[in-house]
């Protein structure tokens, strides 16, 4: 963990407008909270998804999610609380823990389950879609497991950051990619402290506050709300500060892919005919 100074932003973002996700289920039944919806992609461009779940009742996620198809698109789970294995037709196999980060590249195909390794206690975190560029939707598919500890963490005076993807602080996060170039930040701020965090003027962004409350540009933004984040131009990042109780969030962003999106269910592409594909490849088992 680094102890560094955070920067000096001469234009921060303000607030779009505050969004209240839709109580879904998923899976097996597994209650979840869907925050960044399909009529959102366009504007939040790569991301085409965000759900958060989170709960103390094992009926709310004993179900799991079972074998499923995927195709076009990386899935990012981030868990806060419980364990969660994953396995996959690429023969991958690995458990999610606290704090861990497991990010997969569906690529051209892959059917992969997410079930609960646990029959009580908690089991919280959030599932994050982020779309692949046309030219990448077919490659191989890909998976890696991050266990918390291979998470980078940097500090600034009552502030801890982790950093998945990208980069805060001075720190590289654990993920980097090209094209889509995405953020993704998961910071514990004390009462009443401040962060500020720059940002391309050109990338889409929002932030999720899932404990406490913060304050972004004069807009307070309640527990369970996702702050969107304007694209003002000459805009330089986003300046955050918890209230009296501080605040737990994620920032995510990320650069537009500015290309058509297609979607059915699991499957993500740019035409109605690879759409059309994709469901034909899974039903005659061709997909992975």
């Amino acid at each position: 963990m680094l102890l560094m100074d955070t920067p000096t932003l001469h234009h921060p973002r303000p607030v779009e407008r505050l969004i209240a996700g839709q109580p879904t289920s998923d899976g097996a039944g597994v209650k979840l909270v869907r925050v960044l919806t399909q009529n959102l992609q366009r504007r939040l461009d790569p991301f085409l998804m965000l759900d958060n779940f989170g709960t103390e009742n094992p009926g709310d996620y004993i179900g799991g999610f079972p074998d499923h198809p995927h195709r076009g698109f990386e899935t990012i789970t981030y868990m806060l609380a419980g364990r969660m294995r994953h396995r996959d037709s690429a023969g991958n196999e690995g458990l999610l823990e606290p704090g861990g980060v497991q990010w997969m590249t569906a690529g051209r195909g892959v059917i992969h389950s997410e079930m609960p390794e646990q029959a009580e206690g908690r089991m919280a975190g959030f599932q994050l879609w982020l779309n692949l560029p046309a030219r990448d939707k077919m490659q191989p598919p890909a998976y890696r497991d991050i266990p918390s500890a291979q998470i980078p963490q940097a500090q600034a005076p009552g502030v801890r950051v982790h950093v998945i993807a990208g980069q805060a602080l001075g720190v590289a996060g654990a993920m980097q990619r090209p094209v889509t170039e995405p953020l993704y930040l998961d910071f514990v701020l004390e009462a009443g402290a401040h962060f500020e965090q720059p940002l391309p003027a050109n990338h889409n962004a929002f932030v999720y506050v899932y404990e406490g409350t913060l304050d972004i540009a004069g807009t307070t933004v309640p527990m369970q709300r996702m702050a969107i984040l304007a694209n003002t131009p000459g805009a330089d990042g986003v300046a955050l500060q918890a209230g009296p109780a501080g605040a737990r969030a994620i920032l995510v962003a990320g650069a537009p892919l500015n290309e058509p999106i297609a979607q059915y269910g699991p499957f993500v592409m740019n035409t109605n005919e690879e759409i059309f594909q994709a469901v034909e490849d899974f039903r005659r088992g061709a997909l992975a």
